[in-house]
């Protein structure tokens, strides 16, 4: 769908630590990032199985290979793995996990991870610093999401000890923290890649107990997990692919958890006073647009085209009865972000104007637009459709059955023109996700137009040393999408990891994720 997927999360943020959460509008009704609505439940008590209605099946259990955000699969992974650094909302601060302490030297160069004493693997095997070199090395060398995101500004690794391991960074990175909360953080054991097929073996407080490929997949607990054993019997995880389906089912209390982003099911959710963990993400429903050789995107007057004649009102309207926000700002008035710099307007008579411009250049008109097939997919792609051959395109649609379809023709293959896609900028911190998916080097570039210019922003706003610096360079970072038009956009998404009233003990992280370490159930569910 239009808003079908958030790829991984921000990973950095070097301002702004400490602040209130933040709070936007929508149809009437405030959305509060964070944990919501949950209450303590009183002491815990062991028993049950959390059954979890995913936003998509994951492609696989590998951080290295698999995105790792909370609708693809994060809260599995962060189940298996844990991660070394924990994002807590309600402080806005990076707060250790597997980690015991991360401390930076005076100019933000060199980052020294202290790990706990006594953490295994479910292997058995230690997660010592040798442990966390070697998962990272991994993690690099298979190209991961954020792999030329490390490689670029980490160079060098040391473990003096058994229990320290030291980051020399290739320049000023006072966020560096953030990259430990997503998938580098997840430290893979060696014996995952032993067998000559990948087996998820990580030091979290899950293991994989049966896996069945587009039914469900169960995680059962550790007893030896480093904080203690988990209070559940187990995590069942069932694939549904259609969201309507998944929000009646936990409306029926059929499945006690499950992840949503389509801003009318999060609107009534919230209504109905549903407890969880959300999200506002930035760029989190867009059309990416291919520009490599060959594709009609390629011609930025092409792109910049399709950019106007696209109103975002209309995408909000047709798909989702009018629920979320329609805006085509990189950052929308909700966010700190937020810059004066205007976004390119919606203005068709421009739009028809430069498609005749391409097509006098020997463009042909045509376009395939990509999107999946459940009814908020195909009204957005109705409207763009609509949108686009009223300024002189040919469209045609192509709907795929699965997000894991979707992902495989975008992320893995670049076999698409346009494609409804999440960018998904979070306010967290955006750096990470600025890098992967827009510098010249990023990893989640998926065929959009990198640039020179966007990246020298990019790298500019890493070394910002406080936020007011940060805001200067995300106004020219707007000013210099307009010119290079990477995608098609229509406006932030919310993501609302909800859960039932008897679930407690649930801890929120980056990337819409959870961890369930602690979560429990009252007695009887």
């Amino acid at each position: 769908m239009a808003t079908v997927l958030v790829l991984a999360a921000a990973c950095s943020s070097s301002g702004g630590r400490g602040a209130d959460r933040a709070e936007v509008r929508s149809s009437g009704d405030a959305y509060e990032v964070g944990v919501i609505g949950a209450e303590s439940g009183g002491d815990p008590v062991d028993g049950g199985t959390l059954t979890f209605g995913a936003y998509s099946e994951p492609r696989s259990l590998d951080p290295a290979v698999s995105i790792v955000a909370g609708s693809t699969g994060g809260l599995e992974m962060a189940a298996i793995y844990d991660v070394l650094m924990r994002w807590d909302s309600e402080t806005n601060t990076v707060e250790p996990q597997l980690a015991e302490s991360l401390e930076a030297n005076d100019d933000s160069t060199v980052w020294t991870l202290t790990l706990r004493d006594g953490v295994t693997f479910s292997d058995g095997t230690p997660l010592n610093a040798e442990a966390v070199r070697w998962s990272l090395e991994r993690y690099v060398a298979k190209g991961a999401d954020e792999a030329g995101l490390f490689t670029n500004n980490v160079t060098g690794i040391d473990t003096p000890d058994d229990r320290i391991v030291v980051f020399t960074l290739a320049t000023e990175w006072p966020s560096f923290d953030y990259l430990l909360t997503t998938g580098p953080g997840m430290v893979v054991a060696q014996s995952a890649d032993a067998g000559g097929s990948f087996t998820p073996v990580g030091a979290g407080a899950f293991t994989l107990g049966s896996y069945a490929p587009q039914e469900e997949m169960v995680l059962e607990p550790r007893e030896d997990y480093w904080d203690g054993p988990p209070h559940l019997d187990s995590i069942r995880i069932v694939y549904l692919s259609d969201p309507q389906a998944r929000f009646e089912s936990f409306r029926a209390g059929e499945i006690g958890s499950a992840f949503i982003r389509e801003p009318d099911l999060v609107d009534q959710a919230l209504d109905e006073g549903t407890s969880g963990f959300l999200n506002l993400v930035a760029l989190g429903s867009v059309a990416v647009i291919n520009a490599d050789e060959g594709r009609p995107g390629a011609d930025p007057r092409v792109r910049q085209a399709m950019f106007q004649a696209i109103d975002p009102e209309l995408v909000v309207q047709r798909a989702y009865g009018g629920a979320g926000i329609a805006s085509t700002a990189v950052f929308p008035e909700y966010s700190r972000w937020h810059t004066d710099v205007e976004p390119l307007p919606h203005d068709p008579e421009a739009a028809r104007a430069l498609v005749e411009e391409a097509k006098a250049d020997g463009f042909d008109g045509r376009i395939t637009y990509l999107d999946a097939q459940d009814p908020a997919s195909r009204a957005t792609a109705l409207a763009v459709k609509a949108s686009l051959e009223a300024v002189g395109f040919e469209v045609e649609t192509d709907l795929v059955p699965t997000v894991a379809d979707q992902v495989n023709r975008v992320a893995v293959n670049r076999n698409y023109d346009v494609a409804g896609w999440g960018i998904s900028w979070r306010e967290a911190g955006p750096y990470g996700r600025m890098y992967a998916t827009l510098h010249e080097e990023g990893n989640l570039t998926v065929g959009m137009p990198t640039s020179p210019e966007m990246s020298a922003l990019i790298n500019e706003f890493q070394g910002a040393g406080t936020e007011d610096e940060q805001s200067e360079i995300m106004g020219r970072i707007q000013e210099q999408w307009n010119i290079d038009v990477p995608a098609l956009v229509y406006g932030p998404t919310p993501e609302f990891l909800m859960w039932s009233d008897d679930l407690h003990g649930v801890e929120d992280t980056v990337n819409s994720m959870v961890l369930l370490d602690d979560a429990w159930l009252d007695a009887g569910s």
